[in-house]
């Protein structure tokens, strides 16, 4: 998930919330529904489609497991549910990092499974961070700030960065130009080193 939200920009809950359907292997195009229910999509890095292959496969056995079980699908907002209530089993629908449970719903005892929880997201990232030691602050948004960064740094321009990252305003995007070294013919030095 790191990797994704790293290569894609994507916000904590925008990688949490990930579908089956949300990937497109034959154009290497990611959906993300992001914040105000805005949709955009981003490359799938290259680098990495070996690995998400191997989760579509895991999140595929497990789905046909649960199927087997007689579970009642992943949960969907209340409008789809209501509308297409047969689409919760469909895998498109399942989740790209699915709970490793399922979760008993009070009052229906329906079986659903729902996508991996942010805190084992922060839980992982934080035994990853202090095993390699890293003497900064690191969370989830460090690699959305992180796929901004480089970005610019490539010499992007800050409007395709603004819509890779989802920004309504581009003054959102501007925040991230602070960090970036201006790189001119001439970098520059001290008077006294000239």
């Amino acid at each position: 998930m790191v990797k994704l939200l790293f290569g894609c920009g994507l916000r904590k809950f925008e990688g949490l919330q990930l579908r089956v359907g949300d990937f497109n292997f034959d154009t290497g195009l990611l959906t993300i529904h992001g914040k105000g229910q805005k949709d955009r999509t981003v490359p799938l890095p290259q680098s990495i489609m070996s690995e998400l292959h191997a989760q579509m496969v895991a999140v595929e056995r497990l789905h046909d497991k649960d199927l087997a079980a007689g579970y009642h699908g992943a949960f969907l907002d209340e409008a789809a549910e209501n509308k297409h209530p047969k689409e919760a089993k469909e895998f498109r629908h399942q989740w790209f990092f699915p709970q490793r449970s399922l979760t008993l719903v009070e009052g229906t005892g329906e079986r659903r499974r729902y996508h991996l929880h942010g805190s084992q997201l922060e839980e992982a990232l934080g035994e990853a961070v202090h095993s390699a030691k890293v003497p900064k602050r690191v969370s989830a948004h460090t690699f959305r700030h992180s796929f901004a960064t480089h970005l610019l740094q490539a010499n992007y321009d800050i409007r395709t960065i603004q819509n890779l990252l989802g920004h309504a305003s581009l003054k959102t995007t501007m925040i991230y130009t602070h960090c970036v070294p201006v790189r001119t013919v001439k970098e520059p030095k001290s008077p006294l080193d000239l």
